[in-house]
């Protein structure tokens, strides 16, 4: 794993990494297809350090797993715009981790419905007024007539990166430079 370039940016803070990726919302699946690489973005959630994504049991995703498990996933969040009179100094607030390892389709069932579970708590939290059932996860089939598949990435090797936002340097509509000299 090559080192981050900018040393200063590195986030080293495992809670904060983690608390990070269980409220970011979006992720990317970092896939190898031949020749061009293969990015999709995915809902998800991080759990017991393994972060586990769901979807259709076939298609090009799946077929791209099974031919080749390595995988990147990379999650980043934009926290605004810090201003500068000097163009060139402009920057953003941001965080990104990015994971690296193998895919596995999770099998058991109980850890699969954990998952599921974990996703309704993450996305709809309190919607539901009861637990997702085992039963509804192992029978359920989409519109397609396709069972839906859990995967798990636990991570082989991490880096995460973040910038984080000074206040008083946070743009705003209205804000010029001319505020700012």
């Amino acid at each position: 794993m090559d080192n981050i370039r900018q040393e200063k940016l590195e986030c080293t803070d495992d809670q904060r990494i983690n608390q990070f990726l269980s409220e970011a919302r979006t992720g990317y699946l970092g896939l190898t297809d031949g020749e061009f690489p293969y990015v999709v973005p995915l809902n998800f959630v991080w759990l017991n350090g393994a972060l586990y994504f769901h979807g259709a049991a076939h298609g090009r995703k799946i077929d791209l797993i099974q031919a080749n498990p390595n995988c990147c996933f990379t999650v980043a969040e934009d926290f605004g715009t810090m201003v500068s009179p000097i163009p060139a100094k402009t920057d953003t607030a941001y965080m990104s981790v990015m994971l690296f390892g193998k895919l596995d389709r999770v099998t058991d069932l109980s850890e699969a419905t954990a998952a599921m579970q974990a996703m309704l708590d993450k996305y709809v939290p309190g919607y539901y007024d009861k637990s997702l059932s085992p039963s509804h996860v192992k029978k359920y089939r989409s519109s397609l007539g396709s069972y839906t598949a859990v995967y798990r990435l636990t991570p082989s090797a991490r880096t995460a990166k973040e910038n984080r936002l000074d206040p008083q340097l946070a743009f705003y509509p209205g804000r010029s430079v001319t505020m700012d000299s």
